[in-house]
């Protein structure tokens, strides 16, 4: 199996590749073996076999009463999609990687959806901190 899907429904109406991590891969696979195989299947469809809507989702997965239940009435759906990317920024991804990834035809717009908390810039700090201290000879760059 790949370890990426093509979403071809996008909102800009642009095809693009979805990482798939590890743990989803099994998920994925049942349900592309359940699709038939077909390539330009619908992996989840809404209750009457067509789009999964946005709604459709809400209320399949009990969202507002879940997230109220927890504490969290101002989380929002669409606030997972900035998690998603943050965290995919904190494991080292590039950004031009998550701009394509996310579907944005400008980085500014990536650019929006991360929100580094305090310990990644503690880290960047302690990253810059190692880079400087190595024995690796530099000199200034005029751009």
């Amino acid at each position: 199996m790949r370890h990426a899907l093509a979403d071809k429904n996008t909102k800009g109406r642009r095809a693009r590749e979805v990482p798939l991590i590890e743990s989803t891969r099994d998920l994925v696979q049942r349900r592309i073996d359940l699709a038939g195989g077909h390539p330009n299947a619908r992996l989840f469809t809404g209750p009457r076999g067509g789009r999964m809507t946005t709604a459709t989702l809400r209320d399949a997965t009990s969202w507002d009463e879940v997230v109220t239940k927890l504490g969290y009435e101002h989380l929002k759906r669409h606030g997972l999609r900035h998690t998603g990317l943050t965290w995919t920024a904190d494991a080292g991804v590039p950004l031009h990687s998550l701009r394509k990834i996310a579907g944005h035809g400008s980085i500014t717009t990536t650019q929006r959806y991360l929100h580094p908390d305090r310990q990644s810039v503690a880290d960047a700090g302690e990253l810059l901190t190692r880079h400087r201290s190595s024995n690796v000879k530099r000199s200034l760059r005029v751009i």
